[in-house]
């Protein structure tokens, strides 16, 4: 945004890159504040003179002085046949004869930013101009940043995700290439075990230790157990109803209903694994999908919470609004009427104030339903209707208009962004709704999302392939080269060895599974967020697939955070980060702390129901992300790209093999 300086005024307009060499030049104030397309008009036209002609502006009415003088803005010099008879005079007598400029000499000079140049004018007026725009941009980007965020300032929209073959950008990558060499090298790598599995065993295949792991037993029961975890969550939509039927209210026991139910329902499904004694395979599968129908019932149940809420208090309002129209106006003095004042203000309680409330903002909070005892405009407006003092038309007039005004805010807050108001709240509280919210590949709930017209069958087909695919890559590698280094660490425990004696193997542990570890990262990221959720998209026809961001390019380990998993990000921004700061009061550290502390608590959470053991080593790793965040942010790493893009894949090559073999080793 352009700035003001004492001796002149910064602008930046791309339209005056073209005269960047020109150091004295009349500027078209009117056409660099105010660009058209006409390009008769533009700098770049050669018949286009040092002085603009100024009677062919249309100049912007912002810009404009009631007191301003000359600029051929308006020309006072006018002929008596322009006026009726008799009023020349009169308007030669109220306005001064004062002689028109055509031009104005402005000085223009670079400076040290692309795109930036100082404009000095020695014209009152014109330096009057600059800075009340400037100011207006300024006015706009404060009230842009002081905006309240909302449930529904998430926003949707349709597009697909980097390496998907649909992105037109895919393929027109300068990297497309490399894309295919990764293909191609990974090709070679299992032709390599292959032919090593043949010699050794017999069979292309080796041992097939992981692959009897994972079908050995408890397939069926796996899937069931899936199933119930998939249809139990159904009782959020039955908390929802009662809610919504008035039996009980979100805000004192709906939420801590829910949050009891939640807490119980990932400590029954977790304990199963336990149980059961499953395999890793078993339980990896078991853990991160009930993490997932967590978060979506958390989110499901928090915005129909607040929308209820919302609904509410619209309910109460129209009470109102019943309650105004039952009262009879009585005559009254503006001497002796009654005073009412909101957020402050006194009511104007003109005939012509009404137009005015129709453009008015929100007068309270919305999901407030406590009319009489919160602080908002609208607090002493029912007060006055519950008091039964009476009423002159004006003040019930007005009274109306405003409620009304607030209907319709809120009205808006319970459609958010719908198309279709069907899908608006408490429309959107049925089972359909419900069962197509289970499996969207999506974690925040919204009563709409984008959808495409019709499923590609042959595109489900191809991500169906690619998925089992790559699990079965992921398979050959852990079985050829993570499986022999966990038998080490298993053989060395069974031998007795002690803590120090294993201490001296960990580098050797670390160096071979460095780069398996990476590559099984690596597929493990492309099956879930390119493969499985475009299968997901495609099938219910969601349109965002904004999985997941260019990553692999991050400079900052908050950049990685955001970018490689859009789903998980966009929960913990809604539900964790904005929520602590809105219910909590949480400053923003401290909010960005806590989203990054119950990160780290569910990444060891998975660890533990991994391993059996609880080690904090995935925890602190976690948490380390903080200070290495910041360190992003000094002078020392500010700016250098290649820097902090090298810091990052060293941490991500490095961290998988390391904190695995700190959990098999300790």
């Amino acid at each position: 945004m352009a700035s003001v300086e004492s001796q002149g005024l910064l602008i930046s307009n791309e339209r005056l890159d073209q005269i960047a060499g020109n150091e004295n030049r009349s500027v078209d104030f009117e056409e660099a504040l105010n660009p058209v397309t006409n390009s008769s008009d533009s700098w770049s036209g050669s018949s286009v003179s040092d002085e603009e002609d100024y009677d062919k502006l249309r100049p912007h009415p912002d810009d404009l002085r009631d007191d301003a003088y000359g600029g051929g803005i308006e020309d006072t010099e006018q002929k008596d046949g322009d006026y009726p008879s008799g009023d020349a005079d009169n308007v030669a007598r109220a306005k001064p004869k004062i002689a028109r400029r055509k031009s104005i000499q402005v000085v223009l000079e670079t400076t040290d930013r692309k795109g930036r140049y100082k404009i000095t004018a020695d014209d009152p007026e014109i330096r009057e101009i600059l800075r009340r725009s400037l100011e207006r941009e300024a006015d706009v980007a404060d009230a842009a940043k002081k905006k309240k965020l909302r449930f529904r300032d998430l926003m949707f929209t349709k597009q697909f995700t980097t390496f998907d073959r649909q992105n037109p950008l895919s393929s027109e990558s300068a990297f497309h290439g490399f894309f295919t060499l990764f293909w191609l090298c990974l090709a070679m790598l299992l032709l390599r075990i292959a032919a090593y599995n043949y010699k050794e065993h017999g069979s292309v295949f080796g041992g097939a230790e992981l692959l009897h792991m994972m079908f050995g037993r408890d397939v069926i029961l796996l899937g069931l157990t899936d199933g119930a975890m998939a249809a139990s969550p159904v009782v959020g939509l039955v908390l929802q109803l009662a809610i919504l039927k008035g039996w009980i209210s979100w805000n004192s026991s709906g939420w801590i209903i829910q949050n009891v139910w939640q807490a119980g329902w990932l400590g029954a499904f977790l304990g199963w694994t336990f149980y059961r004694e499953w395999p890793w395979t078993h339980t990896i599968f078991i853990t991160l999908h009930s993490l997932v129908f967590l978060m979506k019932q958390h989110s499901y149940a928090f915005y129909n919470g607040y929308l209820s809420q919302v609904y509410r208090r619209k309910m109460l309002l129209e009470q109102k609004l019943q309650q105004l129209d039952d009262i009879v106006p009585t005559p009254q003095s503006p001497q002796v009427r009654r005073s009412f004042s909101t957020t402050g203000t006194d009511i104007d309680f003109s005939p012509s104030a009404g137009k005015n409330l129709r453009r008015r903002g929100s007068m309270g909070p919305k999901a407030s339903t406590n009319l009489l005892k919160e602080k908002s405009g609208i607090s002493p407006i029912a007060s006055a209707i519950e008091s039964g003092e009476p009423l002159d038309g004006d003040q019930l007039r007005t009274f109306t208009s405003i409620i009304n005004t607030e209907i319709e805010i809120l009205d808006d807050e319970l459609s958010a962004r719908c198309t279709n108001k069907a899908n608006a709240y408490p429309n959107n509280l049925n089972i359909a709704n419900f069962a197509d919210w289970t499996v969207l590949p999506t974690l925040v709930y919204e009563l709409e999302y984008p959808r495409q017209e019709r499923i590609n069958w042959l595109y489900v087909a191809e991500k169906t392939a690619a998925t089992f695919g790559c699990i079965w890559v992921m398979m050959v590698v852990s079985q050829a080269y993570i499986y022999p280094a966990v038998l080490e660490t298993v053989r060395m425990k069974e031998a007795g060895m002690s803590l120090q004696q294993r201490w001296v193997e960990f580098p050797w542990i670390l160096s071979d599974l460095l780069f398996p570890m990476l590559l099984e990262q690596l597929l493990s990221w492309y099956v879930i967020w390119e493969c499985v959720l475009n299968v997901l998209a495609e099938l219910t026809r969601f349109a965002d697939r904004g999985f997941y961001g260019d990553w692999w390019n991050s400079v900052s380990w908050d950049q990685y955070a955001r970018d490689w998993n859009r789903p998980v990000h966009s929960f913990l921004l809604r539900h964790v980060y904005h929520s602590s700061i809105s219910a909590f009061h949480f400053s923003k550290p401290t909010a960005m702390f806590a989203t990054f502390f119950l990160s780290a608590c569910v990444h060891e959470l998975i660890m533990f129901c991994l391993f059996h053991k609880v080690r904090g080593y995935l925890f602190t790793f976690q948490l380390l992300q903080i200070p290495l965040a910041g360190l992003s942010r000094t002078k020392l790493l500010k700016g250098r790209k290649t820097i902090g893009n090298i810091m990052f894949w060293a941490g991500l090559f490095i961290g998988p093999s390391l904190i695995t073999s700190l959990y098999l080793i300790v």
